[in-house]
């Protein structure tokens, strides 16, 4: 074998070696992912800054049939987004009142609703129905006489009977996902002058190992959720201030 043919031969190796391994590229976040909890536990540690390039990544990820200008329309600024790695306990299901009281101003507060029907003043987006459902029981306890806490996700529900459910009740924390959130805001139905934060479950996991922000049939709503004009607004309002919050 001539040295150029064993040049070429080590050289097709190599490149085969290569493609190798970028198929089987290694999670930089593998060691986080507690498939047992059920929790991404990165986004522990994500400051605004963090989540904000998160999101703009897994945005372009998702949004490949986007223009640079639409692109640009989903980007969400980092000082937009409330940091939150003071809080040092597990973000789970059972700690999640907890934790809405840590960074509400007036923790009080969290059990009152706007007069106002379909004006909640907390809304807490999750990936998926059954997600969302356990959602709304782990807050049960910012709900009393005359005040519910609103279930507005697809799972077991009509958009027709949430449209219903907002016209005749007060609500002050509200579940959802994001395309029925959507939904309930373009029809009318759902009222945001009285928000007051919105809480991204960004940190739950499924068996494999997805979160909201995993998958692009919930992320990209996600993105455009957050986004809205009438949101973005105000994350930089001082008079009608909307925190941004992932949890």
């Amino acid at each position: 074998m001539t040295p150029e043919v064993q040049s070429k031969k080590r050289k097709s190796q190599d490149d085969g070696g290569a493609k190798k391994k970028r198929k089987r590229p290694a999670r930089e976040d593998e060691g986080d992912l507690d498939v047992e909890a059920g929790l991404n536990r990165s986004f522990e540690r994500m400051d605004g800054q963090l989540v904000a390039d998160h999101i703009a990544k897994k945005t372009t990820k998702f949004g490949t049939d986007l223009s640079p200008v639409e692109l640009a329309d989903l980007y969400i600024s980092a000082l937009d987004i409330k940091d939150t790695t003071s809080w040092e306990k597990p973000r789970s299901l059972e700690n999640l009142p907890e934790f809405l009281e840590a960074f509400a101003e007036d923790p009080k507060k969290l059990e009152d609703a706007p007069k106002k029907n379909g004006s909640p003043h907390t809304l807490i987006v999750a990936g998926a129905g059954l997600r969302a459902a356990n959602l709304v029981r782990s807050v049960r306890k910012f709900q009393k006489k005359g005040i519910s806490v609103g279930k507005l996700f697809a799972k077991h529900f009509k958009v027709e009977e949430q449209v219903s459910f907002l016209q005749k009740s007060r609500t002050g924390v509200a579940v959802g996902t994001p395309q029925r959130l959507i939904d309930l805001i373009e029809n009318g139905a759902l009222n945001l002058e009285s928000l007051k934060r919105i809480v991204v479950d960004a940190s739950h996991i499924d068996q494999k190992k997805r979160g909201i922000t995993d998958m692009r049939e919930t992320m990209m709503p996600l993105v455009q959720l957050l986004t809205r004009k009438e949101l973005k607004e105000r994350y930089s309002d001082a008079e009608k201030h909307v925190d941004l919050i992932f949890y």
